[in-house]
């Protein structure tokens, strides 16, 4: 030992996700990162008359988890409506309503997380829903996936929206069939209106969610409730280069408490020279705190209002199997040419003609440029033909997924998910056990504002893939994972996935010291035993989050920043602790 440690974790079960090493007792850490890993008895040799103390309890303590892919920038809005958890359309008139009565002074309403399940006969929402409780006040709700956008008559005034004008900057209007006028639902949200054009042209037009105050709040409780949830490093996976300034405004103001990597959104049509601009944001941020670099693109769309690109046409729809936003060849050449640059992709992927048509882009890539460790990612993953899943490993392809997604109660049988791929189709549906076991990399993610935050949450679905209550049966239980195969892709998993194995997603000497201590064992439990969870008073798609009871993280350590409370299985946070000794509470 050359100095004694800053910081000294005793009394634990380490759990490292390291194989050379897979289990210790103590570790000690120096200017924020590991300088020794190991049995309780060995760790007095490391600590000095300053060191600060920590004992575990016999608590689990595992590497920080690493979210691939959690949008804590969209985050969720306080001053919307919340519509999440609301299934009927009288549900969704009597939120605003209340929220009406509670504002009555708004220019706008606004609201976010409206399930397309909640709208009457399996059909797409209109401005004549709206129009009987928001009257002449425009209003803008904004689906649970942000892929689409729902407006109201006044709202479709104020931002312009016409027969003749459709393809806006912020999305695409759809017509009326029979009238040919716009209906006031407008698709392609998340792939214009979130881009750079499509959020300056909602603030030019006066649309006060898309103001800077208001996106960097939603930052700023994201962060918080990240480092909250035990997540050490968040992948932040669509900015724009104006969105950086949001980053800097939370470091100056101590917000970023957990590391980001922020990737930077790819619409179509992005110039060479935006790629140059792409490049020096790269240089710029090349930090552990806030690293800039990849960029995210879009295949296709999402399958529950039918937009994402299937192989065969959706149950109940003819000959519609939904569209790619390129065609196979031009995205092909697209991605060679990011992949000779030296840019690491994420695609945007959910229906199995958009995957095969971004492995098939991989593939010509490898074969133009020769193979390199890109990493490119598809993202969502969310129905894979059996036929593509061992070309994940071999073409070096990460896959990104969500496995609260996969939820019976979000997803399954009765869900617009399963009713619009049909039956036929369900074996197909979030394949992770399929990938895991033909050697592709697993990178675990929340999707958050999509779903819930929480890793706990997702671990359990990946586990068991039974609905949150712990009610009712499993979907698809074939593709489970077992626990240690959901923290390896919570952790190491993401690691990989994003080129940071060096410094993060293991407990290993050397590697930064970002932790997270549990209040409950769970690789002691078999998988079938998994922890049931239960409400927490943890913000969660919109509304109230839940997490398995007993299972979430106690204290969560980001090196370099100072010990964060976290939120317990009970909704209460853990006390800072700023003393040189402490124990964490049974």
């Amino acid at each position: 030992m050359n100095h004694p440690a800053d910081l000294l974790l005793t009394g634990a079960r380490i759990h490292t996700v390291d194989p050379d090493l897979p289990e210790a007792e103590a570790l000690a850490v120096h200017d924020g990162r590991i300088v020794w890993i190991g049995p309780d008895h060995e760790a007095e040799a490391w600590a000095g008359p300053d060191t600060e103390r920590i004992d575990a309890a016999g608590r689990l303590v595992l590497p920080g988890f690493i979210d691939a892919h959690n949008h804590v920038r969209l985050g969720s809005d306080d001053a919307c409506v919340q519509l999440a958890g609301v299934r009927t359309l009288e549900g969704i008139h009597e939120r605003i309503l209340a929220w009406r009565e509670a504002n009555p002074d708004a220019e706008w309403i606004e609201a976010e997380a409206f399930d397309y399940s909640a709208i009457p006969g399996g059909r797409m929402p209109c401005a004549a829903d709206l129009d009987p409780v928001t009257g002449d006040t425009p209003a803008i709700v904004l689906s649970y996936d942000v892929h689409t956008a729902w407006l109201n008559t006044a709202a479709m005034r104020r931002l312009e929206v016409t027969r003749d004008r459709t393809d806006l900057p912020f999305g695409t209007a759809a017509l009326d069939p029979e009238t040919g006028e716009p209906t006031g639902f407008v698709k392609d949200f998340a792939v214009k209106g979130l881009s750079r054009e499509g959020h300056r042209a909602l603030r030019h037009l006066g649309v006060p969610w898309a103001s800077p105050d208001r996106q960097y709040g939603r930052l700023a409780k994201s962060l918080d409730d990240a480092i909250g949830f035990g997540i050490t490093t968040v992948v932040e996976p669509q900015n724009s280069l104006d969105d950086l300034a949001l980053y800097e405004r939370a470091r100056a103001e101590g917000r970023l408490r957990s590391r980001i990597v922020a990737a930077l959104f790819h619409p179509r049509g992005t110039t060479p020279e935006e790629l140059d601009d792409f490049e020096a944001a790269a240089r710029a941020y090349p930090g552990d705190r806030l690293r800039v670099g990849p960029l995210k693109l879009y295949i296709d769309d999402v399958v529950e209002p039918r937009t994402a690109a299937l192989l065969e046409p959706y149950t109940g729809c003819g000959a519609h199997r939904g569209e790619t936003f390129y065609p196979a060849e031009e995205f092909a050449e697209l991605l060679a040419g990011l992949d000779a640059r030296g840019f690491q992709c994420f695609v945007h992927a959910t229906g199995d003609r958009g995957i095969r048509t971004v492995l098939d882009a991989v593939e010509h890539a490898r074969a133009v440029n020769g193979p390199r460790d890109a990493r490119h990612q598809v993202v969502h993953v969310e129905c894979l033909d059996p036929a593509d899943v061992p070309r994940f490993r071999e073409l070096g392809v990460v896959a990104c997924m969500q496995p609260r997604h996969c939820a019976p109660e979000i997803a399954g049988p009765g869900k617009d998910w399963a009713e619009n791929v049909g039956e036929g189709r369900w074996h197909k549906a979030w394949p992770m056990r399929s990938l895991h076991e033909a050697g592709a990399v697993l990178a675990f993610s929340s999707d958050w504002n999509v779903a819930e935050m929480d890793p706990m949450i997702g671990i359990y679905t990946a586990v068991t893939r039974r609905p949150l209550s712990g009610d009712g049966p499993a979907w698809q239980p074939a593709e489970t994972v077992d626990v240690a195969t959901a923290v390896h892709g919570y952790t190491m998993g993401s690691a990989h996935a994003n080129f940071l194995e060096q410094d993060r997603g293991s407990l290993t000497v050397g590697k930064l010291a970002d932790f997270v201590v549990l209040s409950r064992d769970i690789l002691a439990v078999p998988a079938d035993e998994c922890p049931r969870p239960r409400a927490s008073s943890a913000g969660g798609a919109g509304g109230v989050g839940r997490c398995p009871a007993g299972v979430s993280p106690r204290l969560a350590r980001c090196s370099g920043s100072r010990l964060c409370p976290v939120v317990r299985g009970d909704g209460e946070g853990c006390p800072r602790r700023t003393r040189r000794d402490h124990r964490v509470p049974p």
